[in-house]
């Protein structure tokens, strides 16, 4: 135990020793990370967002059809809820649904705004819940195709565009964070070469004593896994402070703005995130510090 503790205050002075003498280069390799991992966060939490407007839109089972304007919705009702795949039927008659627009738009006299209109410019309206959301296409066409039926609509363009805009996002990302990496990587890489070189007599005390490539060069490894660590850190703390400025900014916006960007997986995405920046970083300064260590540990 004696020989473990030791071992690893040795590991620990050499590595801080090190930081010490990378000067201005460690905060070049750790804001580098920083960016890196900042900008990973963001687009996975706009991943995570997208997601959850996916699952939210797909979770919808409802079709409004929009029958023609000299159809009364009563009549067509029985033959839509003949139709097999269906859970409910609801009309939604012409009047209600302009009393309800008339009254969402602050307008206190029905009649004068009907009269300004030459009249009721809605149609009846059929809410079809469906029994489940992978036959809302299929029934959506059969709906469609009902004589009296003008349009047929439900969330499927929307959908499709959430996934669209993910989608092109998401290659916009993988092509900025490897890029980005590389430069990370090569930066870690120059730093820890860099203070290799500034340490190189004792390193080679070090190698005429016995010392093995291992002991000799595992902190110079440690060093770049705590360039990741930092700028992982940095990265966390940045993500959660613009999440803060989002929400204040957020909260004067109109309703609709809000639910679209409500953060309904708070707490395992709290806590996912900051592991796997951790993660990433660590991994980024391991890999940057191998490299820098690896030409003269083969020697």
């Amino acid at each position: 135990m004696l020989k473990f503790i030791t071992k690893l205050d040795y590991l620990l002075r050499e590595t801080l020793l090190g930081l010490k003498r990378g000067g201005w280069m460690n905060w070049a390799a750790v804001s580098t990370v920083t960016v890196l991992l900042f900008l990973f966060g963001l687009t996975l939490q706009a991943s995570w967002q997208f997601e959850r407007l996916v699952n939210q839109f797909g979770s919808q089972l409802e079709i409004s059809a929009y029958l023609e304007p000299s159809i009364d919705g009563s009549q067509i009702e029985p033959t839509v809820a003949a139709i097999p795949d269906i859970a409910a039927v609801t009309l939604v008659s012409r009047d209600e649904a302009w009393g309800t627009l008339v009254e969402a738009m602050g307008l206190s006299d029905i009649s004068g705004a009907t009269q300004q209109l030459s009249g009721n410019p809605l149609v009846d309206e059929l809410k079809v819940k469906a029994v489940s959301s992978e036959v809302v296409p299929a029934l959506a066409a059969k709906i469609a195709a009902v004589e009296g039926v003008d349009a047929v609509q439900y969330v499927d363009e929307a959908l499709q565009r959430i996934t669209e805009i993910n989608d092109g996002l998401s290659l916009i990302s993988i092509v900025m964070i490897s890029l980005l990496t590389l430069t990370a990587i090569a930066v870690i890489t120059t730093t820890i070469r860099l203070i290799v070189m500034a340490r190189r007599r004792e390193i080679e005390v070090m190698q005429l004593v016995g010392a093995t490539a291992t002991w000799i060069y595992f902190p110079f490894i440690l060093q770049g896994v705590a360039f990741g660590f930092a700028g992982a850190l940095l990265a966390w703390g940045g993500l959660m402070g613009t999440k803060q400025s989002i929400r204040h900014i957020l909260a004067r916006q109109p309703a609709f703005i809000q639910y679209l960007t409500q953060d309904t997986g708070a707490t395992s995405h709290s806590l996912l995130l900051p592991a796997i920046l951790l993660g990433l970083g660590g991994s980024v300064g391991l890999m940057g510090s191998l490299f820098a260590v690896r030409r003269h540990a083969i020697r």
